[in-house]
């Protein structure tokens, strides 16, 4: 098993270094080691994952071209001109907002392109937005009352005098303080961008001239801000479709009825949102595809297919054996449930399924519902390895290269963030239960 890990390793940290399609590439070769090589049986790649981020780019890359994505970041360059800091602070509170009302951190897509450029256009190094909004889209999974990840711990916490109010007075202000704990820290991440190297190369590779030209011939006409309309209508309602279950499509399959899923959902409002600012503006199709935001989707899109395929392959294989050793070393020292539930999350990209697959472990040592619901944000630990497809997302759409894997593959631009989030979260967790309790 360590060995299959260290090609895991080996695998991101070449592919981090050959850029674009390079780390999903790269992700190839390392799932074709564990499946010819050590003979692991593959896992299902993440369609699902993949159709969503297209479906938005493809969104977003038509808003671009019909010059909404530049309006944006003229107004928005407006906005931050008095702080220009004040990008750091609100990007976060935006993912957060949308994933804890649709309770699915993959909203996040849908405005990391829109920081990037903004972040860019106003000279501010994109690492700092955009790796606390990505934090602070999985921290708000933890406060969020419809994520599948609260309602599977108040379900397994149901034993117990615990109301999903209890749960939620706990974590919506531990994790929201938590993020803007985070985001103090970001804003003093990094040189500025006008002073970073790799931002400086680039430019000197001419790889951001004329780089909104078309846009802004079209910023006084009524197109840009009907993309704009468009693209964030679709987005609204995306969130009211994960807020409010009984809005979704329902169908009856072998006596059962069968709510259609957000992923669907989000596939489709994106791509009609697509094709209706293609139509409202008349902008050429074959423009959105050439557009830099499309571009940096698809890199993304081929990097999450190949690293999260291969990183799910390994974990998935050597699952029995992880759980057992984690689950050892709580039974002996209870006191460390908090790192186990973080450790655990790690190995299984989901705080849903880390919940399910370790809270009755704690229940089991008697550990207080309480205290299990203030080290509820402790799950969001999947930062750690830099290949979650919001975190791929996130290294893709900024085109500067200021948010990257690191030399080490683990001093990449989210562990920072990620551990203050998470650190200061269970620690205002404990703090409020000592209060409530």
């Amino acid at each position: 098993m360590v060995v299959q890990f260290l090609f895991v390793l080996t695998a991101i940290l070449l592919g981090a270094r050959l850029g674009g399609i390079g780390l999903g590439v790269m992700g190839g070769i390392g799932l074709a080691i564990l499946t010819f090589g050590f003979g692991l049986q593959p896992t299902s790649p993440p369609i699902d994952v993949m159709l969503m981020i297209a479906a938005v780019i493809s969104a977003a890359g038509c808003m671009q071209a019909a010059g909404g994505l530049d309006l944006m970041v003229r107004e928005a360059e407006k906005l931050l001109r008095r702080n220009p800091a004040r990008i750091t602070w609100l990007s976060p509170l935006v993912t957060y907002f949308f994933t804890f009302i649709a309770g699915t951190g993959h909203v996040a897509y849908s405005v990391l392109p829109v920081i990037a450029e903004v972040a860019r256009e106003t000279k501010i190094r994109p690492e700092r937005p955009l790796a606390i909004a990505v934090i602070a889209s999985q921290q708000a999974i933890t406060a969020s009352p419809i994520s599948a990840a609260t309602v599977a711990l108040l379900s397994m916490l149901s034993g117990y005098d615990i109301s999903l109010l209890d749960i939620l007075m706990i974590s919506i202000p531990s994790t929201l303080l938590g993020v803007l704990a985070g985001a103090f820290y970001s804003m003093y991440v990094g040189k500025e961008l006008d002073e970073d190297p790799e931002y400086l190369r680039r430019i000197a590779n001419g790889e951001f001239i004329d780089d909104n030209k078309v846009e802004k011939d079209a910023l006084h006409r009524w197109k840009p801000l009907a993309s704009v309309l468009i693209f964030l209508t679709a987005t609204l309602s995306i969130v009211l479709f994960g807020s409010f279950e009984t809005l979704r499509p329902q169908h009856i399959i072998d006596g059962a009825t069968v709510i259609v899923g957000m992923p669907v959902i989000i596939e489709i409002i994106m791509l009609s949102a697509a094709a209706l600012i293609l139509l409202v503006t008349q902008t050429d199709g074959i423009k959105a595809a050439q557009g830099s935001v499309f571009g940096a989707g698809m890199q993304a899109v081929i990097a999450i297919f190949g690293i999260a395929w291969m990183g799910d392959t390994f974990l998935q294989s050597n699952m029995e054996v992880l759980k057992t050793s984690i689950e050892g070393i709580v039974t002996e020292m209870p006191w460390l449930f908090g790192i186990a539930l973080f450790v655990m999350s790690i190995l299984l990209y989901s705080q849903a399924a880390t919940i399910r697959a370790l809270l009755p472990l704690g229940i089991a040592l008697g550990i207080s519902p309480l205290l299990l619901i203030a080290m509820f944000p402790a799950v969001n630990g999947y930062f750690f390895i830099p290949n979650y497809p919001t975190v791929v997302a996130a290294i893709n759409f900024d085109r500067t290269g200021t948010t990257r894997i690191g030399k080490y593959i683990l001093n990449h631009s989210f562990m920072m963030p990620g551990i203050i989030a998470t650190a200061v979260s269970v620690g205002i967790g404990f703090l409020l239960v000592s209060i409530l309790g």
